[in-house]
Parts: structure tokens; C-alpha cells; sequence
């Protein structure tokens, strides 16, 4: 069972190569969600599939949220480069 205070920050790359950032408590439910249902964001319904490409821990709700800010506010060279540093590809 996954704990509520457990919530994750994250990046998808969609298939026409954009990220898209979000906030979730559970990372594997909520890529299936993007990809499969109508449950994923109207953003990534039209740019399916999707992958996990950056995710990291925060220790509450708010804390996840104010770090998916930060992440959405910069540029998407320095995304992209974020995204690079923790896969090792471009």
C-alpha cells in the first residue's frame, strides 16, 4: 500500500519529443494513466505514448507542487538537460 505522504515530482517525453511535468503519489499508475486512459492529462492524450524520463521524491503535496513549478517555469533547454543528466542521453 502506498503511503499519501509519498509524492513524487516527474517529467514524460511525449511522442512528439515535449515534456510534460506533473506531481503524483504513484509514478507507475499514473504513466498508465497518461497512456491509457482518460484519466492522463488532456496534454498527453494527443501526444501518446509517453515514458518516465525524471522523477524525484518531495515530502509532501505542497512541497511536490512547488517543485513542479519551478520544473514548468524553465526554459526546456535546461529541462532537457536535467532530464540528460539522470538518463545520460539526449
Amino acid at each position: 500500500m502506498s503511503s499519501s505522504s509519498n509524492w513524487f515530482v516527474y517529467i514524460l517525453s511525449c511522442n512528439d519529443k515535449s515534456l510534460y511535468t506533473g506531481i503524483t503519489t504513484d509514478l507507475e499508475r499514473r504513466v498508465e494513466e497518461h497512456n491509457q486512459g482518460s484519466k492522463g492529462a488532456k496534454y498527453t492524450r494527443a501526444r501518446r505514448p509517453v515514458k518516465l524520463v525524471y522523477s524525484e521524491s518531495a515530502i509532501d503535496r505542497s512541497s511536490a507542487t512547488r517543485r513542479e513549478l519551478e520544473l514548468k517555469s524553465l526554459p526546456i533547454d535546461k529541462k532537457r538537460r536535467l532530464v540528460q543528466q539522470v538518463t545520460g542521453r539526449k
